[in-house]
């Protein structure tokens, strides 16, 4: 073959050479391997340890349910026993010790990003009742007329 030809293909072996060698600098020697050989997992093994001390943002309705109880069984007995608590109560990481830490979202908004209208049949959101938000008490929040935690009354 002409010189043309090889230049070209020794300068892509060349870059592939140079990517493998920085990769091995870079990259940290435990990084996705676990106890089978590589997890398909993007953390270190010797992370874990950080991660478990990790303080969880974010909680289950079981965390809520001790203290609100009453809530509790009424979201659980309504259409919205599906959502968590925090999407419209925000993350709990410090409720306890700081209840003002938790902001309660009551923004139309909030309300809108599931129960505007869409008739798409294949999105699953046709199941779901919606409103038209410009026609429906446009300058009202949703939680002045109904209960979140009980939407079937």
């Amino acid at each position: 073959m002409k010189s043309h030809v090889w230049r070209p293909l020794w300068v892509a072996f060349g870059l592939v050479a140079v990517l493998l060698l920085a990769r091995s600098f870079v990259v940290p020697s435990d990084f996705g391997v676990g106890e089978r050989g590589f997890m398909y997992g993007y953390h270190r093994k010797s992370n874990e340890d950080e991660w478990k001390a990790f303080k969880v943002k974010y909680q289950t309705k079981e965390y809520c349910k001790d203290c609100h109880e009453e809530r509790y069984n009424a979201n659980m007995a309504s259409k919205h026993k599906i959502i968590q608590c925090e999407n419209c109560h925000s993350p709990a990481i410090e409720h306890p010790e700081n209840p003002e830490k938790l902001i309660i979202d009551k923004s139309r908004a909030l309300c809108i990003r599931c129960h505007a209208f869409l008739p798409y049949a294949s999105s699953m959101r046709s199941k779901i009742k919606g409103i038209n938000p410009s026609e429906h008490n446009p300058e009202d929040e949703c939680s002045t007329c109904h209960d979140p935690h009980s939407p079937d009354l």
